[in-house]
């Protein structure tokens, strides 16, 4: 899992191919893409969920933040009220299309090889892996998800799992969600003062409950003297009564971690003492 140092050429080079690559293949595909909305909430939720709009995250400016949420405000509107057939896939850049700054898109962070840079567009990997989170709580199949490389920061005020998100890049690092229900579904999100919000709901009452929980997580030292961190997902599948029906992996995760293990231990010390505190 050494890090690969590429080229500024290298690396324009194979965006270019991903990103035309992926245009032919939605060109060429079959699928049905989901693309017709209704603001009138569905009957029943599925599951909802929330995530703050700051973390307070070293050496980062508070500009990143205000400037994500500038990104996300406009993301939402050409998702929320998505319709979801059976039978159809939604795509979230096809969803979204392109950020640019003609559509208002400005500049916040974006991880880059282990680290960070300002990038247009920068913070809707946040949307994503809220999207990602609830499908998990829902009986959608995730047909497309890409994880983190490198685990940039330590852990600070995590209420999920490790490795329980979805990182996102125009076009070519997409997220796929595809209902093979009877019932449809609709993505409901919005941007609060302090959270992205969002929920699944569908015309079909909720039959099962999910329960998504990480297992075998460690922190390995690599031979070449850096560590990566390593899980797996899994999700329990219970009945409305509580009766457990499945036990299923989700996911691996393996990224390299771009700061010492003993600086998140540190970090959950001194979180753990300030709830206690509270």
């Amino acid at each position: 899992m050494k890090p690969v140092k590429r080229s500024k050429l290298r690396l324009w080079a194979g965006r270019h191919y991903f990103t035309y690559r992926r245009y032919w293949k939605w060109m060429m595909t079959r699928e049905v893409i989901a693309g017709e909305f209704d603001l009138q909430p569905l009957k029943y939720q599925i599951f909802q969920h929330q995530t703050p709009l700051i973390r307070h995250l070293k050496d980062v400016g508070i500009w990143y933040h205000r400037n994500k949420i500038v990104n996300l405000r406009i993301a939402v509107k050409q998702l929320d009220g998505l319709l979801i057939r059976p039978g159809e896939t939604m795509s979230y850049w096809r969803a979204i299309g392109r950020p640019t700054r003609r559509k208002g898109y400005v500049d916040g962070m974006v991880l880059f090889y282990g680290g960070f840079k300002a990038g247009l567009g920068g913070g809707l990997c946040q949307l994503s892996n809220l999207i990602y989170w609830m499908s998990l709580h829902s009986p959608l199949q995730v047909t497309e998800r890409h994880r983190h490389s490198y685990d940039v920061f330590p852990d600070s005020n995590r209420t999920q799992p490790f490795g329980s998100g979805a990182t996102c890049a125009y076009n070519y690092l997409d997220l796929q969600i595809h209902n093979p229900t009877d019932e449809v579904y609709q993505l409901r999100v919005k941007v609060t003062e302090r959270e992205l919000v969002g929920e699944w709901r569908s015309t079909g009452n909720p039959l099962y409950r999910y329960e998504v929980y990480e297992k075998d997580h460690r922190i390995s030292q690599e031979v070449w003297g850096g560590y990566a961190r390593h899980n797996r997902i899994g999700r329990r599948v219970y009945t409305v009564d509580g009766e457990l029906i499945a036990d299923e992996v989700i996911t691996e995760n393996h990224a390299l971690m771009m700061y010492s293990p003993l600086l998140a231990e540190a970090s959950a010390a001194c979180e753990s003492g300030g709830m206690e505190e509270e």
